[in-house]
């Protein structure tokens, strides 16, 4: 059986780890590599270490703090922001990352995702979704003349819209359609954020989670609403998520990695131990 893998996500801004509601009114977490070997000791699956306004602030991840948080951590490490072209993948696993994940510049040049995927492997692409919940569902119009595929587009149909540029920038895609084409392209997993629920600590999207899950055959990581281990739960048994990503909760101390692990072990979750 398949364990359920359990993730910290370091968001940093200016070489701060920081948190916040909705992705605005952010507020200091700590240090990035102090936090890297905190979580490494407490027996996470993962990190994901995600520069959030590179790509807004078009500027490249910080490789030095890549490098920094790579050298005190013996557990996979997903690095992304400001990821551009396939030389910046190969900077970032060379500084230490064993996944990159994209997301603006995967929209921008899809080609990016199959190139990298064909070179490095898909097991090192990750394709970073940051969704939003459409508010009102008459304003597709605004939408017909947006420079995508068009096969990529909002329709009717569509509930959610992929956003860029740290969730700063509306794009006119439709989530469910760039989950597909993303899965087809080569990329390896899918980190989903809803950016209605993030930071919010009220639980994930199940219903953006679950949809997506179903849409593709690749791993969805749960991102975004983690307020207590029952929403860990939900995400993977309604959501059908593969992995869950939490931030709050770990970060300021409110449960322990450990908890969450024994939590969903308890409810015959399958997790890995704690070494």
């Amino acid at each position: 059986m398949l364990t359920k893998r359990i993730i910290p996500c370091l968001d940093v801004d200016n070489g701060r780890v920081v948190k916040g509601v909705s992705f605005i009114n952010l507020r200091d977490a700590g240090d990035p590599s102090e936090l890297a070997k905190f979580y490494d000791r407490e027996g996470a699956d993962e990190l994901i270490f995600l520069d959030i306004t590179a790509s807004s602030d078009n500027r490249n991840t910080m490789v030095e703090v890549v490098r920094d948080v790579s050298e005190e951590v013996f557990i996979p490490l997903t690095v992304g922001g400001g990821i551009r072209q396939i030389s910046d993948v190969r900077k970032m696993l060379e500084a230490g990352a064993d996944k990159v994940s994209l997301n603006t510049a995967a929209l921008k040049n899809p080609d990016l995702v199959r190139e990298s995927a064909n070179f490095f492997g898909s097991q090192c692409i990750v394709v970073a979704i940051d969704a939003k919940r459409i508010s009102d569902p008459f304003s597709f119009d605004s939408y017909l003349n947006a420079s995508v595929n068009e096969t990529l587009k909002m329709d009717e149909n569509s509930v959610w819209e992929v956003y860029t540029h740290g969730g700063r920038e509306p794009t006119g895609v439709d989530v469910i359609k760039w989950s597909r084409e993303v899965a087809k392209l080569g990329a390896g997993e899918i980190l989903l954020t809803s950016m209605d629920t993030d930071g919010h600590e009220s639980g994930y999207d199940l219903e953006l989670l679950q949809l997506v899950s179903t849409a593709v055959s690749i791993p969805v990581i749960a991102s975004g609403g983690a307020g207590n281990l029952e929403h860990l739960r939900e995400a993977i048994e309604v959501g059908r998520a593969d992995a869950v990503l939490a931030a709050s909760i770990f970060h300021f101390g409110t449960f322990s990695i450990s908890q969450a692990k024994k939590y969903l072990s308890e409810r015959n979750i399958a997790v890995r131990p704690i070494r």
